[in-house]
């Protein structure tokens, strides 16, 4: 799907215009999306929807279903259970829009906490994250103390 951005300081209302030949699940969760006004999909001002692409797709998921955030060869992949979804944003961006239930565990990765299921130490004095979708990373010594804080120990 292609998109495009007008913006112009002309108009008296905003407005979306979609050209499609089918009406995908994810075309109408766009739509509710842009249609409310009141911004529902904001928690304490945080957004809980993220709009990623998936090859020429975009797709929009909910934060509660990502599992990962990790910058691999210039580019910030998004992984849910069972996907992975790129990003065309900084990772320090993202890492402002999220709530508390996601921490940085390195320069590179931010995790979501509730999805993690298990952790271990790891080679010097860093420790080991497992998480309940089988992604495994690192916990780098500069991000622990916040980790052990995120999860109250």
């Amino acid at each position: 799907m292609k998109v495009q951005l007008f913006v112009s300081k002309d108009l008296e209302e905003s407005h979306a215009e979609i050209y499609t030949d089918i009406l995908t699940d994810n075309i109408q969760k766009a739509m509710v999306l842009l249609e409310d006004e009141d911004m529902e999909g904001n928690i304490d001002g945080k957004n809980s929807i993220l709009a990623v692409k998936k090859g020429k797709d975009i797709v929009i998921l909910e934060f509660d279903d990502i599992y990962m955030f990790r910058v691999e060869d210039k580019q910030l992949k998004v992984f849910t259970e069972k996907s992975e979804y790129l990003l065309k944003k900084p990772l320090y961006q993202i890492e402002d829009d999220l709530d508390s239930n996601f921490v940085r565990i390195s320069k590179s990765t931010i995790v979501n906490m509730r999805k993690i299921e298990r952790v271990a130490p790891s080679l010097k004095g860093m420790m080991f994250i497992s998480l309940k979708n089988g992604l495994k990373d690192n916990i780098s010594r500069k991000y622990l103390p916040d980790f052990k804080n995120a999860l109250g120990l």
